[in-house]
């Protein structure tokens, strides 16, 4: 469903994706891990069409991805972001929120299709006609998957979606995260710092340093133990320590 071959990302002088490549079978989650700086976000907004300095070759679905987008894929492919405050306009309500892509794309049955995104994500109809401010941060989160989900995409990029959450919410929206992807068959490419969340949600896992992946390990490999990097076992002695 997603191919990724020879990236290389450019931000001025600063070459901050080096060579990546990496593919993601349809209805597979993916996980990209690394230090902050290690380029895995970079990669994710680049797939997004977020990214404009790039060159190598991606594809989803078959189809090679230009660095110009059409609507089409803005529709197949939506992204979670980390922060979900500031991701969502703080002047409109929730109702406005999720009617925004439909109008966009052009799908019918807004009505139907808000209240199903709601119930989905487990938001009350009350929070409906909320503004983001009047939410809490689990529950602002649960909007930005409903706002992504409303369109029916085929692909979820998911950038450190629990990492500005308390912990008691991020285990929440995890399981919630497991549960969509389940019930609507979706692709999924999780970003994020902490083997933990990865280990959960993702099949297989590249790890990232220095902007190049350094290992690519299935998740019972992660859990049996057998990475072989020093990364990443630096950063699976990192996650025992602040489990512990």
């Amino acid at each position: 469903m997603i191919g990724v071959e020879h990236l290389n990302v450019h931000f001025g002088s600063n070459h901050v994706v080096r060579d990546v490549s990496f593919n993601v079978a349809a209805g597979e989650t993916f996980g990209l891990v690394g230090e902050s700086g290690s380029g895995k976000s970079t990669v994710l907004r680049t797939i997004a069409g977020l990214n404009a300095d790039w060159n190598g070759t991606l594809t989803v679905a078959g189809k090679t991805l230009g660095h110009r987008r059409d609507r089409a894929f803005f529709k197949a492919v939506q992204m979670v972001f980390q922060d979900p405050y500031g991701s969502l306009h703080p002047r409109q309500t929730v109702d406005r929120i999720l009617s925004e892509p439909l109008e966009v794309h052009g799908i019918p049955d807004a009505e139907a299709r808000i209240v199903r995104a709601l119930e989905e994500v487990a938001l009350p109809r009350a929070a409906r006609f909320r503004y983001p401010h009047q939410l809490s941060g689990g529950q602002r989160q649960r909007v930005a998957i409903a706002r992504a989900l409303v369109a029916d995409p085929s692909v979820l990029l998911l950038d450190e979606p629990t990492s500005a959450l308390d912990v008691s919410v991020q285990a929440e929206v995890l399981n919630l995260l497991a549960d969509l992807r389940e019930a609507r068959q979706l692709t999924c490419i999780l970003v994020s710092h902490n083997l933990a969340v990865v280990a959960h949600l993702c099949e297989r896992l590249a790890v990232m340093q220095g902007g190049r992946i350094v290992e690519v390990l299935t998740e019972a490999q992660l859990r049996a133990g057998e990475a072989r990097h020093s990364h990443t076992q630096d950063l699976i002695a990192l996650s025992h320590e602040l489990e512990a």
